[in-house]
């Protein structure tokens, strides 16, 4: 897989000056995503890491997204990502052959059968995964699952008895299909899905450590 352009840029907005983490493919990429803005699974040209306001308040998060992309010139299918930690602060991993770029914000952690209870994305754990094989759509779905369960292990590990927090998403992009061999699996024990276990893993290991400040910024 080709290595996309990813910038870090900035918006003035709210009155505040707010970065954000592009990433443009040079080619489209087989995706699945949650992300409010291009969820689902689909070919994808772009991403967007958009940083807001800890007040933010909007209730169509896909429509400012799509102002946002607009704005950056970003045209075709692509996903939105949103949150309120500092997506300048996101740490990058680059093993085995997957790239993940993750952004950890744990200001309410939960756990997924706690009670209801309103939050909005001032916590927020966005991660963005690449792989440069093809999947298929049963393993990119299974590919979603092993990364949240890397997820949980490296928040248990640092001690946060959380599964995450209640506005988490996750991007995971692999070479779109040209008639070669596809990977029927995603899962943890299986070769990709291992691969993409431990660099999740590492990637919020160290972003969960410096959210309590236990190690220096890493910056993409």
């Amino acid at each position: 897989m080709p290595r996309p352009l990813t910038i870090l840029a900035h918006r003035y907005e709210s009155g505040r000056d707010l970065p954000m983490l592009v990433w443009r493919f040079p080619q489209p990429v087989r995706a699945v995503a949650s992300g409010p803005l291009g969820g689902g699974i689909g070919l994808r040209q772009w991403v967007v890491n958009a940083t807001v306001h800890r007040e933010y308040d909007r209730l169509d998060p896909d429509e400012h997204l799509r102002e946002i992309a607009d704005a950056l010139g970003l045209t075709g299918p692509g996903t939105g990502l949103l949150t309120a930690v500092d997506v300048g602060e996101a740490v990058t991993v680059s093993q085995e052959g997957v790239d993940v770029v993750a952004t950890v914000g744990l200001g309410h952690p939960t756990l997924a059968a706690a009670p209801d209870a309103p939050h909005g994305p001032v916590g927020t754990i966005n991660i963005v995964a690449l792989l440069p094989v093809t999947l298929s759509d049963a393993a990119l779905v299974n590919a979603v699952v092993t990364a949240t369960e890397a997820k949980v292990q490296a928040l248990w590990e640092h001690g946060v008895a959380a599964t995450g927090t209640a506005s988490d998403a996750v991007f995971v992009g692999c070479v779109a299909d040209s008639g070669g061999e596809v990977e029927p699996f995603g899962g943890p024990r299986s070769t990709w899905g291992a691969r993409l276990a431990r660099a999740v893993h590492s990637a919020v290991r160290t972003g969960t450590r410096q959210w309590f400040g236990l190690t220096e910024t890493s910056r993409p």
